[in-house]
């Protein structure tokens, strides 16, 4: 369903000015941009939603940039020229529209004053503030908030579960099996069906190995729960978790505290846990902006999705600023700035 349609600036001596990842998708699965209900809408009417354009990072809801530029180029007028071709593209393919997720805010502006739909929405993002150890950022927390996450940790680990946290050469076909299960189980109580398959664990292992993250509970001498990360420059990147027994708080530690932790420990400044979950406010992640742009060829189609954006971004800017209210830092602590 990712055929790569890469667009590419040459110059008149062959090098690149700039180059742009593009895939004609056939589906909307791997995104983290919703588009399921324009794509429903414009069917019901008679449409054809698919194939479509797609410009993002596969399977990473990661803001980077997006409209790549080459060292020497004019920035805003390569993007643009990338941005043009792109929909030109849309026309020459025939599909009904492009959609260029998680850009940079800047390379988002852009779009917006090419005419491209620009919608808004938030993940939640936690900030190293320069501290040196874990208890450096619970001092940072209010009272109350500081004791409920201490009361987790010691719970998670309350049924004799340890913590293994591996990386690199660390990483064997025995963690990538285990994992497995525990990203199916996720996947199919939540999603309905798993995404990606096994071999994929194998290769990511092989490829990324120094990058990857792989955070494991183990129990009685088997693993029992799992969270997958992957190391940038600066943040920790967390992708997929799953669990084969439940235990309370274990989601928490593995997912979000030995996130933190690891960060702590390597100088990261951040670490981005995935999609969604108001939940990890209370664990330090405040809501940050992320961004997608979209083009629709359709007239009709493209009116209704601009005016259910502009509801949605104000929408959005409100519910940021409301969940930002009851983050857990003592009132001098990080705050957001809004976009």
């Amino acid at each position: 369903g990712w055929l790569p349609q890469h667009l590419a600036i040459a110059r008149a001596d062959g090098s690149l000015e700039g180059v742009m990842p593009l895939y004609l998708k056939s589906h909307s699965q791997g995104e983290y941009v919703f588009d399921h209900g324009w794509a429903e809408a414009f069917m019901r009417a008679g449409g054809r939603y698919y194939p479509k354009l797609q410009c993002s990072s596969p399977f990473s809801p990661v803001t980077g940039p997006r409209l790549l530029v080459a060292p020497g180029a004019e920035i805003g007028e390569t993007r643009r020229a990338l941005a043009s071709a792109a929909v030109q593209a849309v026309e020459q393919l025939e599909v009904s529209s492009l959609h260029i997720t998680f850009p940079l805010e800047e390379e988002w502006r852009t779009l917006g004053e090419m005419g491209f739909l620009l919608r808004l929405d938030q993940q939640f993002h936690w900030r190293n503030d320069g501290y040196r150890r874990f208890d450096d950022f619970l001092d940072a927390l209010a009272s109350r908030k500081r004791k409920a996450i201490r009361r987790e940790r010691r719970e998670a680990l309350r049924n004799d579960i340890t913590v293994e946290i591996l990386t690199g050469a660390d990483l064997r076909e025995e963690h990538w099996d285990a994992f497995y299960q525990f990203y199916l189980d996720t996947g199919a109580r939540k999603w309905g069906r798993p995404y990606l398959n096994r071999t994929f664990f194998s290769l990511l292992g092989q490829r990324l190995g120094d990058a990857v993250v792989l955070v494991m509970a183990k129990r009685n001498g088997r693993f029992i729960a799992g969270a997958l990360n992957l190391k940038g420059r600066k943040t920790l990147y967390g992708r997929y978790w799953g669990a084969l027994e439940h235990h309370p708080f274990l989601h928490f530690e593995l997912c979000y505290y030995q996130a933190i932790d690891y960060a702590i420990a390597h100088g990261l400044e951040t670490v981005e846990a995935g999609a969604q979950g108001p939940h990890k406010i209370a664990r330090g992640y405040l809501p940050a902006p992320t961004f997608s742009a979209h083009w629709i060829a359709h007239p009709g189609l493209r009116d209704a999705i601009a005016s259910y954006l502009q509801q949605e971004r104000r929408l959005v800017r409100a519910d940021m600023a409301a969940l930002g209210q009851y983050g857990p830092f003592k009132q001098d602590g990080p705050s957001r700035d809004e976009p």
